[in-house]
């Protein structure tokens, strides 16, 4: 049973100049009324908007909130990677830095994460626009498909997670295709996985990355590779 004593809240910034303010404000509320001990992980991936410089004012005034630079963007995956690598607490709470998902969710995963190493979440409605909704359900089938999983929807930017699920799966992806990447190897490798319905506010401020053409493409290669991976794995195992 996991019932940590202490959290890592992960984010990562991109072009989230308008949001990291308020991320900050409510990512520091929610984690003072767990009552655990508790750290902030902050990644400017090479952010255009400086947005990383503006953590560093709250950073310099809270030793709880730790920021770290990627020169240049390498994408979102590869931020997370880094803010899980800088992880020091018992269990890792993953984010997106564009307040679309809601920390106030925390309470509810940690309850569940209990009898699991990893919690995902799935949105109750998407509400994004018809593009997005359409996109996320064809990529959601495609997974299912592929992998044999029955995750209701893996592209979801909210995640927990236990430290032991950290030192034991190996992260690849620098696309937002390790959001499922985690999920899979998770529970291809036996550990338990969970799902929780949240809410979902969509970006009203800037306008987000994650659905560019690059991405999509390099998230079609991400998948294919994990699949091949995973097919060869199980020969070798019979």
């Amino acid at each position: 049973m996991n019932n940590p004593k202490s959290i890592s809240l992960v984010f990562p910034l991109y072009k989230d100049k308008s949001t990291v303010k308020i991320m900050i404000s409510k990512s520091l509320k929610i984690l003072k009324k767990t009552k655990k001990k508790f750290e902030i992980i902050i990644v400017d991936d090479g952010c255009p908007q400086n947005s990383g410089k503006i953590s560093q004012l709250y950073a310099k005034k809270n030793p709880y909130i730790k920021i770290f630079f990627h020169k240049k963007n390498l994408g979102y995956g590869a931020a997370i990677k880094t803010g899980i690598k800088q992880s020091k607490h018992e269990c890792i709470f993953l984010i997106d830095g564009d307040n679309e998902y809601n920390v106030n969710d925390l309470p509810r995963m940690l309850k569940i994460l209990k009898d699991n190493d990893l919690v995902i979440t799935y949105r109750y409605k998407n509400k994004n626009n018809m593009n997005r909704i359409f996109i996320s359900w064809v990529y959601n089938k495609i997974l299912r498909f592929l992998f044999k999983t029955n995750f209701k929807d893996v592209s979801v930017g909210s995640r927990l997670l236990t430290q032991k699920l950290k030192d034991k799966i190996i992260l690849k992806s620098n696309t937002p295709f390790i959001n499922a990447e985690l999920a899979i190897k998770s529970k291809y490798s036996g550990y338990k996985v969970d799902e929780v319905g949240i809410q979902h506010h969509p970006r009203v401020i800037g306008k987000g990355s994650v659905v560019s053409l690059k991405n999509i493409l390099l998230m079609i290669k991400e998948i294919i590779i994990l699949f091949i991976q995973l097919c060869l794995k199980k020969k070798l195992a019979h």
